[in-house]
């Protein structure tokens, strides 16, 4: 009599941690769902800092090495180290993600603050001939100059040719949210 009851008990025992278990594995995938719901894309982008993506943009897809990411924007370098500065505004969709998550908040506070703006004005102060494809398809091919609070100014020039009075064409402004891609170098 003594064993049926010991079965009994041992049986419930094994059922009681089964429910234990399953009880544990529920509640820890819920809390990595609520976890992942605190992440935003730019954190999702953090993660992915070193990865080769694919991003789909309005005009057309870019493909590239994560290399920098900010608030707005994010930098790849893509075939032979071109830079390709995009803003997130401008992303359909990204594919190539690791899948590392970054922690909500990975940014530092300096970090943080350098949008838009700060890459675009990098490459103003550098002189640095891009290649901007804007919403809708079009392309154009110069140098930044100034970079207003929600706008750039593109000193229109030949690709190749170096930033001259005489080889300027037009001086666009262009709004930043008609930004799709700029592509350095």
């Amino acid at each position: 009599m003594e064993e049926r009851w010991e079965s009994l008990f041992a049986d419930a025992e094994a059922r009681f941690e089964a429910l234990r278990r399953d009880d544990m594995e529920a509640e820890a995938t819920d809390r990595s769902r609520r976890e992942f719901a605190l992440v935003s894309f730019v954190d999702r982008l953090h993660g992915a800092i070193g990865a080769e993506v694919d991003v789909w943009l309005d005009a057309e897809p870019t493909y590239g090495v994560v290399e920098r990411v900010g608030p707005d924007w994010m930098l790849l370098s893509g075939e032979g180290r071109r830079e390709i500065l995009v803003p997130l505004a401008a992303v359909s969709a990204v594919s190539g993600l690791t899948e590392r998550t970054a922690v909500p908040g990975a940014a530092g506070a300096v970090e943080g603050k350098l949008d838009l703006r700060y890459a675009l004005r990098r490459l103003a102060r550098d002189r640095i001939s891009v290649r901007v494809a804007l919403r809708g398809g079009r392309v154009a091919f110069g140098t930044f100059g100034r970079v207003g609070r929600d706008f750039v100014e593109l000193a229109e020039h030949l690709p190749g040719e170096a930033r001259r009075a005489a080889t300027v064409r037009t001086t666009r402004s262009i709004p930043l949210g008609a930004l799709r891609a700029v592509y350095a170098g």
